[in-house]
Parts: structure tokens; C-alpha cells; sequence
């Protein structure tokens, strides 16, 4: 099962979602506080299971209702997607892929491990 873990930046707190295997599957924005990550988790728990995909990596995409993952091609040519909850902020970010599959992977993988996820302070 996967976790969520909460550590301190320089410039606030964010979250990983992290696979069993260790990976980190996604990551969030820098809250202020502790309380604004937990509100984030559990906006990611409650969305991910029923955020459609929008695939902007194709011309003339069909625009979906918010919550949504995006999918889109970075200035590095690498395809990553967002999670966008309700209200349109974005939630949860993932790494950059090479190819189209892994990152389906990556959105399948934040539906399987984020709605259980255990939540974890970072002592680090």
C-alpha cells in the first residue's frame, strides 16, 4: 500500500504520494501549513477515484469537468499530468514520462494507493 508523507521545504510543507515500491507517484504545492497539506491529501483521496483524463497531448481534446487529471507534454517534451479538484486548484503533480503509458501508470497507480494511503510525518 502506498503513503502519503508530509515533510517540511525551505518555504513551507508539501506532500508525496509514495507507491509500495518507494516511488513517488505525485507531489503537491507548498502549503503554509500543516493543516492546508492534510486539506490537499484529502482532496486527492476524494477526487482521484473520480477525475476523468483529459488528454491534452492531442489535438482538439474534449475539455472535461473538474476533478480531472490533465495530461499534457512539458517544455521538455516529457508527458506529466495534473490532478485538478472541483473547484480547479491543482492538487497533485506528477513526475515527467517518457511515454503515454507510464503516465496512465502513474494516474492508475494515485487511484489504487491514495483513497486508503496512510499519512506519515516526515521527521526529516
Amino acid at each position: 500500500m502506498g503513503k502519503f508523507i508530509i515533510k517540511n521545504t525551505k518555504t513551507g510543507i508539501k506532500f508525496d504520494l509514495k507507491a509500495t515500491n518507494g516511488e513517488v507517484i505525485a507531489t503537491s504545492e507548498v502549503y503554509k501549513a500543516e493543516a492546508s497539506c492534510r486539506k490537499g491529501i484529502a482532496s486527492v483521496m476524494r477526487n482521484s477515484l473520480v477525475a476523468g483524463i483529459e488528454d491534452q497531448t492531442v489535438e482538439g481534446y474534449e475539455v472535461l469537468k473538474n476533478p480531472k487529471f490533465e495530461v499534457y507534454t512539458d517544455k521538455a517534451g516529457e508527458i506529466r499530468f495534473r490532478l485538478k479538484a472541483r473547484n480547479g486548484q491543482i492538487i497533485a503533480m506528477s513526475e515527467g514520462y517518457k511515454a503515454m503509458k507510464s503516465c496512465l501508470n502513474g494516474i492508475d497507480s494515485i487511484r489504487r494507493n491514495a483513497p486508503e494511503a496512510p499519512i506519515v510525518k516526515s521527521e526529516e
